[in-house]
């Protein structure tokens, strides 16, 4: 293998924890730009890592893994770094800077067959290089420029029909069909700015530290682990922003105690309704994540393989961070592919010891088998 392959093979294995990523921004690490970009809450603006802008303040950072999803998430692109806009040493770069555009304006969502022609590649050649320069495939590419116009429209005085048509969708069937998972809400609610949304709250203390579960009406949507109450209350705020955080009732305290069985018992927990909200891909890396038998550990690109990606080990990574939902959704037994310790969204002490703990649980069971 050549010494430039090498260390492109070394790159991917970098940037895959949040506080790997942190560490790039703090130092302006150009060699990290591609690999993710950062939103800033306080500004509404996402960056580069090499971004030459004043510095912010880590809690009111957030990681992404394209532009697209930083957008979908409602942050503008900086106009210091030109976060929008793809750099790479690939020579290819023009013309996947061309297709994107090219979906960006259409009315129509166009063919992958169209947009080969228009750069002037095969048709598998521009996938494999469209997806290498933007990190993801020129369809998620196009449904995410889709979804931003439905979430630009909806702000708008026309109907919800005509933002769905006028968004390039030629049914509203096919819209609603997975409406709330692609806007996180009902297209009627974030026309009303998220709110009448109502979130149920509660914070306990457990042997991993503080926990906060929030739950809709459909399921649990959050299970977070950190040192203190206000620092969860805080970042549960962030991400539902719009909603109306209320108390529990008597299922809800059920749903806690079912969540807190699992977090102490570091089991599963089949009959706990969850309300899981993510991308396609996000959903494929955590129904897999869901299969991994406990006292065992998968590698990213073990993941990778198993969802039908085997190049993506990255993007499983940055899904991986992405997780909401703590134990449930078993992050935590995703490693390296040298058996190594990764990044942890929640620490990486909190993963070791639940490794550790699984590790005899899952002893037990086939010494009880």
């Amino acid at each position: 293998m050549s010494t430039s392959r090498v260390d492109t093979a070394l790159k991917h294995q970098y940037y895959v924890s949040d506080d790997e990523r942190w560490a790039a921004v703090v130092a302006r690490a150009s060699d990290a730009d591609g690999y993710f970009y950062y939103s800033v809450r306080t500004t509404g603006i996402y960056c580069r890592p090499s971004c030459p802008s004043r510095s912010a303040l880590r809690k009111n950072v957030a990681f992404y893994a394209t532009p697209q999803e930083a957008e979908s998430a409602g942050f503008r692109p900086c106009k210091r770094c030109h976060s929008d806009k793809i750099t790479t040493n690939d020579p290819h770069s023009t013309l996947v800077t061309r297709a994107c555009r090219i979906i960006e304006k259409s009315d129509v969502q166009p063919s992958l067959e169209d947009l080969a022609v228009e750069v002037g590649l095969s048709k598998y050649h521009f996938h494999r290089v469209f997806k290498k320069a933007t990190g993801v495939t020129p369809k998620a590419y196009a449904d995410a420029c889709r979804d931003r116009k439905v979430r630009d429209g909806l702000t708008s005085k026309q109907s919800v029909t005509d933002v769905i048509y006028a968004a390039g969708f030629n049914s509203s069937g096919r819209f609603y069909a997975n409406a709330t998972e692609s806007l996180g809400m009902k297209p009627k609610k974030l026309r009303a700015g998220g709110t009448g949304e109502n979130i149920r709250f509660a914070i306990a203390e457990c042997s991993l530290g503080s926990v906060l579960v929030g739950a809709t009406e459909r399921g649990v949507c959050a299970i977070l682990l950190g040192d203190s109450a206000d620092s969860l209350i805080t970042t549960f705020q962030d991400q539902f922003p719009m909603a109306e955080l209320i108390g529990g009732d008597a299922t809800f305290d059920g749903w806690v105690a079912d969540v807190l069985a699992v977090v102490e018992a570091t089991g599963s927990a089949p009959d706990l309704p969850l309300d899981i909200r993510g991308t396609a891909f996000q959903q494929r890396v955590w129904q897999a994540l869901r299969k991994i038998p406990i006292g065992e550990t998968a590698s990213y690109a073990d993941i990778a393989k198993q969802i039908g990606a085997p190049k993506s080990f990255r993007a499983v990574a940055q899904a991986c961070g992405a997780n909401q939902l703590a134990i449930v959704i078993p992050c935590h037994r995703v490693v390296r592919s040298d058996g190594a310790m990764s990044g942890y969204r929640w620490g990486v002490e909190r993963k070791r010891a639940l490794i550790e703990r699984e590790k005899h649980i899952g002893k037990t069971n086939v010494q009880g088998v």
